[in-house]
C-alpha cells in the first residue's frame, strides 16, 4: 500500500490559480482532519492502558509519536479527552476539517474552570453551527467564549483570575542574534503600568536626544531599573559557557555553547568575558577534553549512587538539553540510564540529562532505555508498546 503522505508529496503542482487555491484549502482541511483523528487515537490509547492497570505514561508516548516535547505530549492528551467527553460540537467540527487543533485548543481552554454543565452549554453556542465557527478568527472565538462563561458563571471567573495572579513569574527563552526574550506575566494592571512607565521615561529620553529609540530607550531603563547596572555592564550572574581554546585565544571562531541559551558566535562568548573581567568580576575556567575524531567529552567515573557536582556538571555540559527526543526542556536531573538498583554505574556513559518529567516517565511500566557502543553517546529508549527511539548528544 502507498504511503499517502509519499503520494501528496509527490503529485504533480497545479497550473491552474483557482486550483492552487482549492488545494491549500482541501490540504488545511485535510490537516485538520488528521489531527482530529490523532486526538481520537490518543483517547484510544490511553482506554486500553486503563484497562490494563497503568496510564501513567500515556502523554510521554504520544509526545515520541507526535514527535513533540512531553510537556505537549500532556497538552495533547487533555485536550483530547476533553473533546471527547465535553465539547461534541467543537469535536465535530475538528473532525470535519472546519477547524484547527488550535481553535478547538482555545475553547477548550478557555471552557476549562466551568461546570460539565456550563461548558456544554458554551460548546453548544459557540460550536454549534461549526461553519459559523469556522469562519471566525483566533480572538474573536477566544472573546465569545469568555463572554459566554462569564454571563453563565461570574464566580468562578473570578477565582480562576485571582489563580492566574498567583502563578505571576518571569522567564528567559532563546531569540535570534545572541539576544534572548525575558518574560514576564503580571496581573493586567500591574504590567500595564510597568510599560506604561518604562514607555513614558524612554519618551521623553528621545524627546530630550539622550536616545534615538523608544523601544531601545524602554529596554535600557528596565536593565536599569532591576541590575542598578547601566547596559555596558553585566549583571554579576553564574553563566555557563563552553569554547574551544582557539576560540577563547582569538585563534579560531568556533561557536561557543552558552547554559540556557544554546550556540553563539565565537565574538559573542569572548566580549561576555572581557565585559566580566573590566567590570571586576570573577572568570573561572574549566578544561574539559574530547575526542579529536568524534568531539565527544571523555568520560568520567565515580562509585557514589548519586552523580558527583563535577559529574554532573560534565554530563550537563555534553548534553545540554533533557535527551528525550523533541523535549529541549532542561536539564534538572541526572539519570542512570540502567537503573543503579539494577547495577548500573554512576558514571558519565550510564547517565543522561533529564528534565523533571521525563525522568519520571520513564519509571512507569514497561519503558526501558540502553546504551547503544559507537563513537557518540547514544541512548536508545523503548516505549510499552514496542517502538524505539535514539537521542544522541551533541558534539562538544
Amino acid at each position: 500500500m502507498r504511503n499517502p503522505a509519499v503520494a501528496v508529496a509527490a503529485a504533480p503542482l497545479p497550473t491552474d490559480a483557482a486550483a492552487i487555491v482549492e488545494e491549500l484549502r482541501a490540504l488545511e482541511e485535510l490537516k485538520c482532519v488528521a489531527e482530529a483523528r490523532q486526538a481520537r487515537l490518543t483517547v484510544a490509547l490511553q482506554t486500553l492502558r486503563r484497562s490494563e492497570g497503568d496510564d501513567t505514561g500515556v502523554h510521554a508516548e504520544v509526545a515520541l509519536a507526535r514527535r513533540v516535547s512531553p510537556y505537549r505530549g500532556s497538552q495533547l492528551l487533555s485536550l483530547a479527552t476533553v473533546l471527547d467527553r465535553e465539547l461534541p460540537c467543537t469535536k465535530a467540527a475538528f473532525e470535519a476539517g472546519l477547524i484547527s487543533q488550535w481553535r478547538a485548543q482555545i475553547i477548550a481552554r478557555e471552557t476549562g474552570c466551568l461546570s460539565l454543565e456550563h461548558r456544554m452549554q458554551v460548546d453548544e453556542a459557540i460550536a454549534g453551527d461549526p461553519v459559523e465557527l469556522s469562519q471566525r478568527g483566533d480572538k474573536e472565538t477566544a472573546a465569545m467564549v469568555q463572554q459566554h462563561a462569564a454571563r453563565l458563571d461570574a464566580a468562578v471567573l473570578a477565582r480562576r483570575r485571582r489563580y492566574a495572579e498567583s502563578a505571576r513569574r518571569v522567564s528567559i527563552r532563546p531569540a535570534p542574534d545572541s539576544m534572548v526574550f525575558l518574560t514576564a506575566l503580571l496581573p493586567m494592571a500591574t504590567g500595564i503600568g510597568v510599560y506604561a512607565s518604562l514607555k513614558a521615561h524612554a519618551t521623553t529620553a528621545v524627546g530630550i536626544g539622550e536616545a534615538t529609540s523608544i523601544g531601545t530607550a524602554m529596554a535600557d531603563e528596565l536593565v536599569r531599573r532591576v541590575t542598578g547596572l547601566t547596559k555596558d555592564l553585566p549583571p554579576p550572574v553564574a553563566l555557563g559557557m563552553a569554547m574551544t581554546t582557539d576560540a577563547l585565544l582569538e585563534h579560531g571562531d568556533e561557536p561557543v555553547w552558552i547554559d540556557g541559551y544554546g550556540p553563539a558566535p565565537a565574538e559573542v562568548g569572548r566580549a561576555l568575558i572581557a565585559d566580566n573581567l573590566d567590570a571586576g568580576a570573577k572568570v573561572w575556567l574549566k578544561r574539559l577534553f574530547t575526542r579529536p575524531e568524534t568531539g565527544e567529552l571523555i568520560a568520567m567515573d565515580s562509585r557514589a549512587r548519586l552523580f558527583p557536582k563535577a559529574l554532573a556538571d560534565f554530563i550537563g555540559i555534553r548534553d545540554r538539553w533533557c535527551r528525550t527526543p523533541w523535549c529541549d526542556a532542561p536539564i534538572r536531573h541526572r539519570d542512570h540510564i540502567k537503573p543503579h538498583a539494577d547495577g548500573g554505574e554512576t558514571s558519565a556513559v550510564n547517565g543522561q540529562g533529564l528534565c523533571e518529567a521525563c525522568n519520571h516517565a520513564k519509571q512507569a511500566a514497561g519503558w526501558s532505555s540502553v546504551t547503544v557502543p559507537g563513537p557518540t553517546h547514544t541512548v536508545e529508549t523503548t516505549t510499552p508498546t514496542g517502538h524505539r527511539y535514539r537521542s544522541r548528544a551533541p558534539a562538544a
